[in-house]
C-alpha cells in the first residue's frame, strides 16, 4: 500500500487510550493491527514516540506493550541501522492455523453477521454521501488494487480486511471505523475456520468493484446495496460451513 495511504489508515486504526487499562489498551490495537494486516509481515512499526503520542500513553507503557507483542511473537525488535520493530506474524492460510474457537457459541457468531449487516453497509452509504480527498479516494483504490493483486489466500485475507477497513476510514467517524474492526477481527477468525473457495473469491472481489465504484460515483443507495448483498452472501457461507 502506497505511504500516504497506509499512515490514513493507521491513524484511523490506532486511537488514544489511558486510565487504568492503558497496557491493555495498547496491546489489543496493535496486535489487531497486526493481525487485520495493517501492518502486514515484515512491515516496521512506526517509531516509539509517534505511537505513544497516537495511542496517548507514556512510553514506558508503550515499550511494556510492545513487549507483549513479542512475547506473543508477533514482532520482534531490530538493533542497528534501519532497526525497529519489526512485524512478524505471518497469517495462517484459511482452515489450516486458526480453527475457530470452540468456546464461541452459535448464537454470537450469528450476532456477528447481524451486527456487520447492520455497520458496514452504513459506513458505505456515508463514503458514497461524502466529497472524498484525493487521498481518501487513493486510499481506496490502494486498497482495492491489493486485493486484487493479493497472491494467496492468507494475503489475500488481510488485503480484504483492509479494503472494509479503508471504507470506514473515509467516513471519518471514530465510532464507525471501531466497529468496523471490531466486525472485521472477528469475521477474521471466523473465515479462516473454513476452505478456500475459488468461486467464492471470484464473487467477493466483483462485488469490491461494484463496491467502490458506487462509492466513488456517490451513489449512496447503490453502494449500501452492493455491501449488503456482499454481507449476506459471506454470511450464508459462513452459516453453510460453519453450522
Amino acid at each position: 500500500m502506497a505511504v500516504a495511504s497506509h499512515e490514513q489508515l493507521t491513524h484511523a486504526v490506532l486511537r488514544p487510550v489511558g486510565g487504568h487499562h492503558a497496557f491493555e489498551g495498547c496491546v489489543e490495537q496493535l496486535a489487531t493491527a497486526i493481525r487485520l494486516g495493517v501492518y502486514p509481515l515484515g512491515s516496521t512499526l512506526p517509531p516509539e514516540r509517534e505511537l505513544a503520542e497516537r495511542l496517548a500513553v507514556s512510553r514506558a507503557t508503550l515499550r511494556e506493550a510492545i513487549a507483549a507483542l513479542r512475547a506473543a511473537a508477533l514482532v520482534e525488535t531490530r538493533r542497528g541501522r534501519g532497526g525497529g520493530t519489526v512485524v512478524k506474524h505471518r497469517p495462517s492460510a484459511p482452515a489450516e492455523g486458526n480453527p475457530l474457537d470452540p468456546e464461541a457459541r452459535p448464537e454470537e457468531l450469528r450476532d456477528v453477521l447481524v451486527f456487520r449487516r447492520v455497520a458496514e453497509p452504513g459506513a458505505c452509504h456515508i463514503a458514497a454521501r461524502r466529497e472524498l480527498t484525493t487521498r481518501q479516494r487513493d486510499l481506496l483504490l490502494d486498497a482495492h488494487d491489493e486485493v486484487d493483486a493479493a497472491t494467496d489466500p492468507a494475503a489475500h485475507r488481510q488485503a480484504d480486511s483492509r479494503f472494509h477497513l479503508a471504507i470506514a476510514t473515509v467516513t471519518e467517524s471514530p465510532l464507525t471505523v471501531r466497529a468496523v474492526i471490531a466486525v472485521q477481527s472477528r469475521l477474521h477468525g471466523m473465515l479462516n475456520a473454513i476452505p478456500v473457495l475459488e468461486r467464492n473469491i471470484e464473487h467477493s472481489d466483483a462485488q469490491h468493484d461494484s463496491i467502490l465504484e458506487a462509492i466513488l460515483r456517490h451513489d449512496a443507495a447503490k453502494a449500501r446495496l452492493a455491501m449488503e448483498h456482499h454481507c449476506d452472501d459471506t454470511a450464508a457461507l459462513l452459516r453453510g460451513l460453519l453450522g
